[in-house]
C-alpha cells in the first residue's frame, strides 16, 4: 500500500512508524558514514591515485563545499516541493555520485564526484528529520528524534571501524560503492512507506542565488589556501574573488524578500557569539580528525583497520553520554560546559604530540581521545541547546541549519588551512618524517583556536531565557557538525 497520501500522523508502535524510522537512519546514515570513513581511506587514495596532499584535501573539502553551501536550501526545497521527494532525490544522487567517486579513475574525477555527492547529502541530511517531524504524532515526536538520533549515533560510532575494515578488505572504493545498496533498499522503502508532506507556507522564492554564492565563496577561499605555495597572481585573485562573493553573498542575503540565511538572526548577540565559538570549535575538530588519521597511519604504522578502530572512543562517548550532558547543562546553564567542553578537548590535542613512530595505543593514542570524547560530550549538547534558546521558537530550525552550515564551512576551511600553516608539503603524507614534523606544528594551533573559543563563551554565553526552545536531538554521535534540529514543535504539518 502507498502511504503517500495519508493524513493522520503516525505512532512510533505502527507499522509504518518503524518503517519511517528505518528509512530516515538508513538515508542519513549514508551521509553520516561517508563524513566519517573518508579520512582514514585518504593515505590509500594517495597511492593508488598518485594524488599529493592537495587532491587528498580536496577528496575531503569538495564534499563540503556543496554540503556546507547548500545545505539551508535543502531543507527549503523539501518543505516546498514535498519532503520524502527531496529525501528520495538526495538519497538517489548521493548513491550516483558514491558510484561515480567508487570507479574514479584519477583524483580529478573522484574530487568533481565527492562534490556532486555534497549535493545529494544538502538534499538527504534536512529531509531525514523533517520526515520524522512532519509524520509522527505529537506526542511521539520525541521519541522518533531519540530513536533516530540514537541509531544514527551508532552508525557514526562504527564509521571509522567499518571504513578501516572496508580499506584494508576489498579496497578504498567500497567506501562509496557501499552506499549504492543502501540506497537500493533505501529509496523505495521511502517511496513506498513514507507519508509526503509540505509546508503550506511554502511559496515564496528559492535564494538560489544567495546558495550558489555561500558555496562559491568557500570554494575560492579553499582553492586559495589549498593552492598557497603556487603562483602567487592565480592565489591572489581567487582569494579576492573569494571575498567579492562572500561579500555579494551578504548582500544578497540582506536585500532579497526571502533569504536563505536572514542576517537580521544575528541580532541576537548570543546567537552571534555561539556561532563563532562554533566555528572555532569545528575548525579544530575539523583539522584534528583529518590529520590524526593520517599521522595514525603514515608516522605510527597503523593499517587503516587499526587507525579507524583507534577514533572508536570519542564517538562511542559520545553517543553513550551526550544526552547526560544536555541534562546537566540544562541544570547548571551551558556557560561552563561550554567553557571546559573546548578545554579538555585542547588538552588532548596537545596529548597527541606525544603520538608518533610506533606508537603505544594504550599509553599514547587512547588517552588523548578520551579526553578528546569527553570534551566533545561536555560541549556539543551544550553548543546546540544554546543556538535553540538565542532565538524565538519558530526560527529554531533555521538556527540550527546556520549552525551546522557553520560548523561543516569551518572544517573545510580548517582541512585548507592546517597544512599550510603547519608547513606540510604536497608529498608530507608519503614521508613519515615530514608529516609529523608538520603534525606536531599542527596540534598546537587547534589547541589555540580551542582555547580562544573557551575565553569566549566563558565571556558571552548565559543561561537561557525559560521555555526557549531545547533540542530534540539528546543522543548524537557525529563529529563534523552539531546535530540538526527542525523547527516543527507544533502540531503536524500537512501530509498528502
Amino acid at each position: 500500500m502507498d502511504l503517500g497520501h495519508v493524513s493522520a500522523p503516525v505512532r512510533v508502535s505502527s507499522r509504518t512508524g518503524r518503517w519511517i524510522l528505518v528509512t530516515t537512519v538508513l538515508g542519513s546514515s549514508m551521509a553520516l558514514l561517508d563524513s566519517t570513513v573518508v579520512n582514514v581511506a585518504l593515505p590509500r587514495i594517495g597511492h593508488d591515485l598518485n594524488a599529493d596532499l592537495a587532491a587528498l584535501q580536496w577528496t575531503v573539502n569538495a564534499y563540503l563545499v556543496t554540503l556546507a553551501g547548500l545545505i539551508l536550501l535543502g531543507g527549503s526545497l523539501g518543505d516546498r516541493y514535498g519532503r520524502r521527494k527531496i529525501f528520495v532525490l538526495g538519497v538517489v544522487w548521493f548513491a550516483a555520485a558514491s558510484l561515480l567517486c567508487g570507479i574514479a579513475p584519477n583524483a580529478h574525477v573522484l574530487i568533481a564526484a565527492r562534490a556532486l555527492q555534497g549535493i545529494g547529502g544538502a538534499l538527504l541530511t534536512p529531509g531525514s528529520l523533517a520526515l520524522i517531524q512532519a509524520s509522527f504524532h505529537p506526542d511521539d515526536r520525541g521519541r522518533a528524534v531519540g530513536l533516530w538520533s540514537g541509531f544514527g549515533g551508532v552508525g557514526a560510532a562504527v564509521g571509522p571501524f567499518l571504513g578501516g575494515w572496508v580499506v584494508d578488505g576489498p579496497g578504498w572504493r567500497w567506501v562509496f560503492l557501499l552506499n549504492v545498496p543502501v540506497a537500493l533498499v533505501c529509496a523505495p522503502l521511502a517511496v513506498r512507506h513514507v507519508p509526503e508532506s509540505s509546508d503550506e507556507r511554502g511559496h515564496g522564492r528559492f535564494d538560489v542565488l544567495g546558495a550558489t554564492l555561500g558555496a562559491l565563496a568557500l570554494a575560492l577561499v579553499t582553492y586559495a589556501l589549498i593552492q598557497a605555495r603556487g603562483d602567487v597572481v592565480p592565489v591572489a585573485l581567487t582569494a579576492a574573488a573569494g571575498i567579492v562573493a562572500a561579500v555579494a553573498f551578504v548582500c544578497v542575503e540582506r536585500r532579497v524578500p526571502d533569504p536563505m540565511m536572514p542576517l537580521d538572526v544575528f541580532a541576537s548577540r548570543q546567537f552571534s557569539a555561539v556561532n563563532a565559538v562554533t566555528l572555532g570549535v569545528y575548525a579544530a575538530f575539523g583539522g584534528f580528525f583529518f590529520l590524526t588519521a593520517l599521522q595514525l597511519q603514515v608516522v605510527s604504522g597503523y593499517s587503516p583497520l587499526r587507525a579507524g578502530t583507534a577514533l572508536l572512543p570519542t564517538t562511542v562517548l559520545m553517543l553513550l553520554f551526550s544526552a547526560r550532558s544536555g541534562a546537566l547543562a540544562d541544570r547548571i546553564g551551558p556557560r561552563l560546559p561550554l567553557t571546559v567542553g573546548p578545554l579538555l578537548c585542547a588538552g588532548a590535542m596537545l596529548l597527541m604530540l606525544r603520538v608518533g613512530r610506533d606508537a603505544d595505543y594504550l599509553t599514547d593514542v587512547l588517552p588523548a581521545l578520551v579526553i578528546m570524547g569527553a570534551g566533545m560530550v561536555t560541549l556539543v549538547a551544550p553548543l546546540t541547546a544554546t543556538v535553540l534558546a538565542s532565538v524565538d521558537t519558530s526560527r529554531a530550525g533555521l538556527a540550527s541549519g546556520i549552525n551546522n552550515a557553520a560548523a561543516r564551512a569551518a572544517g573545510l576551511i580548517a582541512v585548507a588551512a592546517l597544512p599550510l600553516l603547519s608547513g606540510m608539503g604536497p608529498e608530507a603524507y608519503r614521508s613519515a618524517d615530514a608529516f609529523d614534523a608538520a603534525f606536531r606544528r599542527a596540534m598546537p594551533i587547534c589547541a589555540a583556536l580551542l582555547v580562544a573559543a573557551a575565553v569566549l563563551a566563558f565571556a558571552t554565553v548565559r543561561r537561557p531565557a525559560p521555555g526557549c526552545p531545547r533540542p530534540q536531538c539528546r543522543t548524537h554521535g557525529a563529529m563534523t557538525a552539531p546535530p540538526l534540529e527542525d523547527g516543527r514543535r507544533g502540531p503536524a504539518p500537512r501530509t498528502r
